[in-house]
């Protein structure tokens, strides 16, 4: 009989059947702000300080190191008042050579403006997840700089930003600050931006609300004119309010990995449970219970009683033996 329910199971398991089940899907654009600012030096890595967008790549690094299969990724880049995606979401244990790849080489030269402006950003970045072809979580890591300066004709009002539920602004760097290092082409330290790189233009309110200004290229004469960059995670928590989005400082990737595991997944969907594996788990067992005797406990302790008089005999004739080698 239980011969019989083997087969019956084997020969299921071979047409493969499948239930539909309905799972989550996750699905994250991973943006981290590649601005001037990121290249400051507050963060520590290994008792070392390391950049801003160092201490970004190597969070993303083991963000998706820790992701599990079946879950997408894209990875995304700001600069200026916009949102750039390098790649619709992708697999990430079929692509997770790729993707590491595109994290190693996010650098502050790819940047397309000098500007940073993480509120105006948000438009974009809801652009960005309307032209994916499929819905997507979004995680920005970025230390909060707006360059110019923020002020009441340039500070874009969020008050009816939709869309932003379960978005994450991941802060980044020291509230102590540092001064932001002058870079040249080559990625070698010219000198240390100046207090008016970051002022805003003379007579820049007055001409347009849409103006925003650039970024001032003077470099700080001597140390007490260099601009101090500190991460405000005040402001970063204020802009996550208004627009229903989530503020976390991002020192460690567990802090981060949590705070993703509360976000809301990016869709529902009805996928296919494939049942052949629990078929054949069955049949196994029963293939098991066929050959095994009705009382197992008995057949164990009759076994071990067994083997363990076979151990003393043994024992026994070793020891007249070696008796009698001594008598000798």
């Amino acid at each position: 009989m239980l011969l019989s329910g083997v087969l019956v199971f084997l020969i299921a398991a071979l047409f493969k059947p499948t239930i539909p089940i309905k799972h989550n899907i996750y699905t994250y654009l991973l943006i981290a702000d590649i601005s001037q600012s990121m290249n400051a030096s507050d963060m520590m890595s290994n008792g070392k300080p390391i950049t801003r967008i160092a201490h970004t790549q190597n969070i993303m690094h083991d963000t998706i190191s820790s992701l599990p299969c079946g879950t997408k990724v894209s990875i995304g880049l700001f600069a200026g008042n916009s949102v750039a995606a390098l790649y619709n979401p992708i697999e990430v244990c079929a692509n997770f050579a790729a993707i590491q790849d595109t994290i190693d080489h996010l650098d502050w030269r790819t940047a397309w403006s000098g500007n940073s402006r993480v509120r105006e950003s948000m438009y974009g970045i809801s652009r960005i997840i309307r032209s994916f072809p499929e819905p997507a979580q979004v995680v920005l890591f970025t230390d909060g700089e707006e360059a110019p300066k923020l002020h009441a004709f340039n500070t874009k009002d969020l008050t009816n930003f939709q869309g932003a539920d379960g978005w994450l602004l991941v802060g980044v760097g020291s509230e102590k600050g540092v001064a932001i290092p002058k870079l040249s082409d080559k990625n070698q330290v010219i000198g240390y931006w100046s207090n008016e790189s970051f002022a805003m233009q003379p007579g820049i309110a007055q001409i347009s609300e849409s103006t925003l200004g650039i970024r001032d290229d003077n470099v700080a004469g001597g140390e007490h004119d260099r601009y101090i960059s500190k991460h405000n995670p005040e402001y970063l928590k204020s802009v996550a309010k208004e627009i229903g989005a989530t503020y976390i400082y991002g020192d460690n990737v567990h802090t981060l990995l949590s705070a993703m595991q509360l976000q809301k997944p990016a869709r529902h969907d009805v996928a296919p449970f494939d049942l052949s594996w629990i078929l054949s788990s069955i049949a196994g067992l029963l293939l098991l219970a066929a050959y095994f005797t009705k009382h197992p406990i008995r057949q164990i302790g009759e076994a071990l009683r067994f083997y363990k008089k076979e151990f003393k005999r043994t024992q026994s004739q070793n020891e007249a033996a070696i008796a009698h080698d001594n008598h000798f």
